[in-house]
């Protein structure tokens, strides 16, 4: 029987395990934190120190691991092989955080600008309006000359009343 195209596929079963991703990041940074830490010196140096006593000197009656420490040798390289990509992978995922929260960065002071251009062009046209506004003064001053006018204009108008008038 041919595959149909307008039917989508069984999933394939995998032998392989599926892994997320993001769990295995997280403990990737966790081991990487940890292995930065003064606690984990000491927890290995003390390691390393048993390890050589009962070795060296047959402590406790054993000795798995003789002189050139071979066991001891491969533990370490075998740490190191795994520690070495799991602090990459760690970094790496730091990489990707600082590079997101830089463009977020980014974003918000091209906003910023945006912003701070738009109330400059606000207040612009604002100092422009307002030149063209008159104050207080100003309008006090017309309104002054207007009552003069206007009292001057009454005044003409009673002596023109008055000489108007015939007398008896």
């Amino acid at each position: 029987m041919a595959d149909r195209l307008d039917t989508p596929k069984d999933t394939r079963r995998s032998w392989r395990p599926r892994l997320d991703p993001d769990v295995v990041g997280r403990g990737a940074e966790a081991f990487a934190r940890f292995m930065g830490t003064g606690r984990f010196l000491l927890y290995m140096s003390g390691f390393v120190v048993v390890w050589v006593a009962v070795n060296a000197f047959a402590l406790l009656g054993l000795r798995w691991d003789p002189f050139p420490f071979i066991l001891l040798n491969l533990f370490f390289s075998v740490q190191a092989s795994y520690a070495a990509p799991l602090i990459l992978l760690a970094q790496n995922r730091q990489d990707d955080r600082d590079r997101v929260a830089l463009e977020q960065d980014r974003q918000r002071a091209e906003r910023s600008l945006a912003d701070t251009e738009y109330l400059a062009r606000e207040i612009a046209s604002l100092r422009i309006g307002l030149g063209e506004v008159a104050t207080r003064d100003f309008v006090r001053s017309e309104l002054r000359n207007l009552l003069e006018e206007m009292a001057a204009d009454r005044q003409d108008d009673r002596s023109t009343e008055d000489a108007d008038e015939p007398t008896h």
